[in-house]
């Protein structure tokens, strides 16, 4: 267990947060970071963190425990008729990948691979991603442990099935997007008050740190909005305003778009 070694195909920015995290919270796993197109950013993420690199991950697959696809969707299936061919017996393997599940990697590789799903976000960084992941049918309590530690290293998580991955990908991988969206749109109301944009951010960025943290606190959006919320007052008139203009429905459209485009990218 001390000695993992896992393998990432694909060096974007989802491998990096990624790797980040677990160096940082599990530093004894090593890792191995491949990319076949881009020299020169292998070279930096080298000089930026204790890893190994290569252009060619068919030349390493057999030193590694773990082999973590981090390529895109559309990737999968040439990455998975090379590896079908390299696997050793025991050797896990695990995708970030939307619309990639547990069924997809199993059909693709030799019959009783152990295979994950796992969906974090970006938060993986600083070791506060929400991930959620499914496993496959040949998981053992081994690849479990191995499994729960990497993810361990990036933030909570929650096993869930692989229908239930797919359909709520969009709320933790995709949704801090939307959060980050909703941010700039303050920011860039609160320049037209007359603060320049340095100040706008300052006070749009503190204030989301600081009800994320009564969040974490607490674990009620509800009773907070209450808190923050007099009856007939100006936040109840802002409140009223959102719902005016479907804030609610909005976001569940865009939790649907989110899956129906995941799932055309995995298909």
């Amino acid at each position: 267990m001390n000695n993992v070694h896992i393998l990432f195909i694909g060096a974007g920015r989802m491998a990096e947060a990624i790797f980040s995290g677990i160096l940082t919270h599990q530093p004894e796993i090593m890792i191995t970071v491949s990319n076949q197109s881009n020299s020169a950013h292998l070279d930096l993420l080298q000089s930026n963190y204790p890893i190994q690199t290569t252009s060619s991950w068919t030349e390493v697959i057999d030193q590694v425990d773990v082999i973590l696809l981090a390529c895109p969707p559309g990737a999968h299936s040439e990455v998975l008729q090379k590896m079908s061919l390299l696997l050793k017996k025991g050797q896990l393997v695990v995708t970030v990948a939307a619309g990639i599940g547990p069924s997809k990697l199993e059909a693709a590789l030799p019959k009783g691979t152990p295979v994950a799903w796992l969906m974090p976000n970006t938060a993986a960084d600083v070791g506060k991603s929400m991930s959620i992941y499914a496993y496959g049918s040949a998981i053992t309590d081994t690849h479990r442990n191995i499994f729960e530690k990497v993810v361990s290293a990036i933030g909570p998580s929650e096993e869930l099935s692989e229908e239930q991955v797919h359909n709520l990908t969009a709320v933790t991988g995709s949704a801090p997007a939307f959060l980050y969206s909703f941010v700039e749109a303050l920011e860039q109301t609160a320049t037209k008050y007359g603060l320049t944009a340095e100040q706008a951010r300052k006070l749009v960025i503190e204030m989301v740190i600081g009800s994320a943290a009564m969040l974490a606190k607490h674990r009620d959006p509800a009773k907070l909005r209450e808190q923050v919320t007099s009856p007939g007052g100006a936040t109840a008139a802002g409140l009223t305003s959102l719902a005016n203009d479907q804030f609610s429905d909005s976001i569940i459209r865009a939790i649907h778009a989110t899956n129906a485009r995941a799932k055309e990218l995995g298909s």
